[in-house]
């Protein structure tokens, strides 16, 4: 034990240490490797943004709306309140004022085609059709509608009350057949409100009794 103890000691004393503290800077460098990838000159890091800009063509749509504007206003001079024949319908939050003109069968809604405005709905252009139909008036009269508010769901059925009406001034012979067919009854059902606690009109929220 004093042996190990006596070698330890003279280990110690032949160490020496140095009190001088280096001023660099301890850092470490790597050597800069030839990489695959370099990035661009500075030059070439500088992209150019170039925008241009196109003045589109008039669409063949709009070309058509004026069209359709110009050839109503030319058959329904002064509007639609100068007209003679006319009706107003309404449907739920849909109103619609329908002028009738002797013609082909066209019907025109705010200054579209009808199949084009209702979107080639079978049953909305059928609505429109059927008082003319019912009096087999289909191809003796030309159609001519403003319709604002709600969808075309219900502006369809609006123009079918304007349509019943606008009959009823051509002549007073039409109300019984319009009204056997239920054309000239305006229907009152509407969205009920919503109620207070409730999430809808009627569905109320799940019941927890603890």
């Amino acid at each position: 034990m004093a042996l190990s103890v006596s070698n330890l000691a003279s280990s110690l004393s032949s160490l020496s240490f140095s009190s001088q503290v280096s001023q660099r800077s301890n850092t470490i460098s790597f050597p800069r490797a030839n990489s695959m990838f370099q990035l661009p000159a500075k030059s070439a890091r500088r992209g150019s943004l170039s925008v241009t800009a196109t003045v589109a063509a008039p669409d063949s749509e709009v070309e058509d709306t004026m069209e359709l504007k110009n050839y109503v206003k030319s058959r329904l001079p002064g509007g639609f309140a100068a007209q003679k024949i006319i009706g107003t319908g309404r449907r739920k939050c849909a109103i619609a004022r329908v002028v009738l003109q002797e013609g082909t069968g066209k019907v025109i809604i705010n200054y579209r085609d009808a199949k084009e405005y209702l979107q080639g709905n079978p049953l909305w252009l059928q609505y429109v059709k059927v008082p003319l139909v019912t009096l087999g008036y289909e191809n003796s009269y030309d159609v001519f509608v403003k319709a604002h508010g709600g969808g075309l769901s219900g502006q369809a059925q609006a123009i079918t009350l304007g349509v019943a009406r606008a009959l009823l001034k051509v002549s007073a012979d039409h109300r019984s057949p319009l009204k056997k067919e239920g054309l000239l009854t305006r229907d009152a059902r509407v969205v009920e409100r919503k109620k207070v606690g409730l999430k809808k009109a009627r569905k109320a929220p799940q019941f927890s009794k603890r």
